[in-house]
């Protein structure tokens, strides 16, 4: 009777424990480099991992390089062959906190910010306040959406100078994530 009670607490546990954390395969991260009057620069990863821990606000995201697509194949095979890197390189990772998480506070709209780590070609660079939206919808499921400017240069990414003027250095990264409970 003793290790019956004992087993049914630690099932009871693992079940609370495993209410904290949503998680989604099929988030999407969008990224464009384009630059005015040249053909556009722009690539989406609808396969994407992220989980949020929403005991403590904990964030992670991990995407495989080579799951990006553009409208262009030869521009995705650039991509992963000259500038990602992804043979070498395959995975990018988001690792933060979101600042002053509380699941009991989430509404229908609530712009929040978080700090953490981005590393991308081997390279980690440091992310601070930045903001993000995040939302409980109706379904209990959490929504997270969010923008950031990312520098090549930050990433030892070289940009050839005979496609220089063709491509931004400054990157626009877009991302949205429908996580469930875990």
């Amino acid at each position: 009777m003793k290790r019956l009670l004992i087993l049914f607490t630690l099932l009871t546990s693992i079940g609370i424990f495993a209410q904290s954390k949503y998680l989604t395969k099929t988030g999407k991260v969008t990224f464009e480099a384009s630059v005015p009057s040249f053909e556009e620069v722009k690539a989406t990863n609808k396969n994407t991992t992220a989980i949020i821990n929403t005991e403590n606000g904990e964030f992670a995201a991990l995407v495989l390089v080579k799951g990006f697509r553009f409208k262009n194949a030869l521009m995705e095979e650039h991509f992963n062959e000259n500038y990602a890197e992804s043979d070498d390189y395959p995975k990018a990772t988001f690792k933060g906190t979101i600042a002053n998480f509380s699941m009991d506070e989430l509404s229908a709209s609530n712009i929040k910010s978080y700090s953490g780590s981005i590393t991308f070609h081997g390279k980690t660079k440091t992310l601070d306040n930045e903001s993000l939206n995040i939302k409980k919808q109706t379904d209990g499921s959490l929504l997270i959406k969010g923008e950031l400017k990312l520098n090549v240069a930050d990433f030892d990414i070289e940009i050839p100078k005979i496609v220089s003027n063709k491509l931004s250095s400054e990157v626009n990264v877009s991302y949205e994530f429908v996580l469930n409970k875990k």
